[in-house]
């Protein structure tokens, strides 16, 4: 099985649901994040990162593309400001301080923005030949806003010609997790301002690096079924994505538990299992 990868939005207005971040951060990491290995697989062997790989990650949450980069010989470093909580998850893995495992001297995780990994080609800082952004968009009306600005500041960064990986939700009829994440724009209506669900367009990835000034340079597709043990499962990884908070902020936890688990209903199997194929897609600009 694996997990899930969609943003971690609290709503800033209004009643702000009662949430046990560091529970959420563990669900996403044990349950969900997992969900999205097929991607990062299907990148990192596109783009034959290895020993020669200097990757800078944003928005890395706790951190298992990173690890998967590392376990290549790539030296890693992730950014990312908006879970702590994820972010620590992310240097258990990363940057072990005690045990049998060592971290590698070149592994770096920052809670903070782009602009605080520091100038490319300083002596802290050589400048890095690939960037990723593997949270997908394309699912939240909105939800593509200051990813080009980020990718802007992540330029001076990275050598000229770096690949800069973007993902995203494939088409509604691809990813029968569309169905699931309606139950949270129907339930959040009074609140739409906040996001709401919206098909996939094919060029969302294309005008985002167009906007940050890259260079599109090839796409794939990636089969990302989402699979839990059973729905109590599913419930909590999908819960982690932050994707159903202003649902919840508009009615109630009980209410949107209970609408979600109907809405799973048909993809639950005969042993209890949840199944839900999902396609996504990422696309490889460059650094002009």
């Amino acid at each position: 099985m694996t997990p899930t990868l969609v943003r971690q939005h609290l709503p800033h207005t209004g009643t702000t649901p009662r949430v046990d971040l560091c529970a959420r951060a563990r669900d996403w990491s044990e349950i969900q994040e997992r969900m999205l290995v097929p991607l990062y697989e299907a990148v990192y062997e596109r783009l034959e990162v290895g020993s020669g790989t200097r990757l800078l990650g944003l928005g890395c949450g706790s951190g298992l593309a990173l690890l998967m980069a590392a376990s290549r010989g790539a030296a890693v470093t992730g950014v990312d400001h908006r879970s702590p909580e994820r972010l620590a998850l992310a240097r258990e893995r990363l940057l072990p301080e005690t045990g049998a495992t060592r971290a590698r001297g070149d592994t770096r995780l920052i809670d903070g923005s782009p602009g605080d990994v520091g100038a490319a080609g300083d002596a802290e800082t050589p400048a890095y030949t690939l960037v990723t952004a593997f949270e997908p968009i394309g699912c939240l009306a909105g939800d593509s806003e200051g990813l080009g600005g980020l990718l802007r500041a992540v330029t001076p960064l990275a050598e000229r010609g770096a690949p800069v990986v973007l993902a995203g939700w494939g088409p509604p009829e691809r990813c029968a997790t569309s169905s699931v994440l309606r139950v949270a724009a129907r339930l959040a209506d009074p609140l739409r301002s906040a996001g709401s669900w919206r098909p996939a367009l094919r060029d969302d990835l294309e005008e985002v690096a167009q906007r940050a000034g890259l260079k599109p340079d090839g796409s794939g597709r990636v089969s990302c079924p989402f699979g839990y043990a059973g729905v109590g499962s599913a419930l909590r990884g999908l819960l982690s994505t932050g994707l159903f908070d202003a649902a919840i902020t508009a009615t109630d936890q009980v209410q949107v538990d209970k609408e979600l688990t109907e809405a799973l209903h048909p993809y639950r199997r005969g042993d209890g299992t949840v199944w839900m194929p999902n396609v996504f897609r990422y696309l490889i600009a460059r650094v002009p």
